[in-house]
């Protein structure tokens, strides 16, 4: 009886009597390395033409080329790696902000304990009468702030949960005998010109909360109030 190795060790050994080798796997590159492409120049030039031989230029030129391709990789590599340091290191730098305050185009932030809200508005023209509105987080008015007529260009507030101060002025307004507690707020300023009211745009400050890279490498600050926040919007470091 002939016993029957299912191991593959018999046909090994029969196509090692009639001098057969199996087959090795082939390994496809689509690269054409350094050697590769000498070697082919090498053979391109044995095999050339003796009445019409290749000129130095066209030579010079495949050199050339090859050198530029290579060169183009090595590039290609030195600019990963320093792309890939790059934001690491921007990460690093962003990551000081945690903690600290920035200005951004929002009419929503967050009033911490004991804190300040910066806010700024640019007006075009001048107004008659310019009037901030603040809601809470419920969509509740918790206080407006009358500011009369003001001229053309930026005016600055700052909030502390109880008095306004505009443009480097503490106003005769209060929100009352108890000082708005720590939360969340929108600020409305409206202006009214020539009969019309306008709701102007407004940059709050807010605090960093934390800071993360992006897909594409960006830096995101996710801010107190506001949300996620790239930094290319910050208007101000405070």
């Amino acid at each position: 009886m002939t016993t029957v190795n299912n191991d593959g060790s018999a046909a090994a050994n029969i196509l090692s009597n009639l001098s057969i080798k199996e087959k090795e796997p082939e390994t496809k590159t689509n690269e054409l390395g350094q050697s590769a492409f000498l070697e082919l120049m090498i053979t391109q030039m044995n095999n050339q033409d003796p009445l019409n031989p290749q000129e130095n230029s066209e030579f010079i030129a495949q050199l050339a080329q090859f050198s530029s391709v290579e060169g183009l990789e090595k590039l290609n590599s030195q600019f990963e790696a320093f792309s890939g340091s790059f934001m690491s290191n921007q990460a690093l730098q962003a990551s000081s902000l945690v903690g600290t305050s920035v200005s951004v185009p929002t009419e929503t932030t967050q009033l911490m304990p004991g804190g300040i809200v910066a806010g700024s508005v640019d007006l075009e023209q001048s107004t008659s009468d310019l009037r901030v509105n603040i809601y809470d987080e419920g969509g509740s008015l918790v206080g407006q702030v009358p500011l009369g007529s003001q001229p053309a260009g930026e005016l600055v507030f700052r909030w502390d949960g109880q008095y306004m101060e505009v443009n480097g002025e503490l106003l005769d307004w209060s929100m009352g005998e108890e000082a708005a507690s720590a939360g969340d707020y929108r600020f409305e300023v409206n202006a009214n010109v020539d009969g019309q009211t306008e709701q102007l745009a407004t940059s709050l400050s807010a605090n960093v909360n934390s800071v993360t890279l992006g897909t594409n490498g960006e830096i995101i600050l996710n801010l107190a109030g506001v949300g996620a926040v790239d930094i290319g919007q910050v208007t101000q470091f405070n």
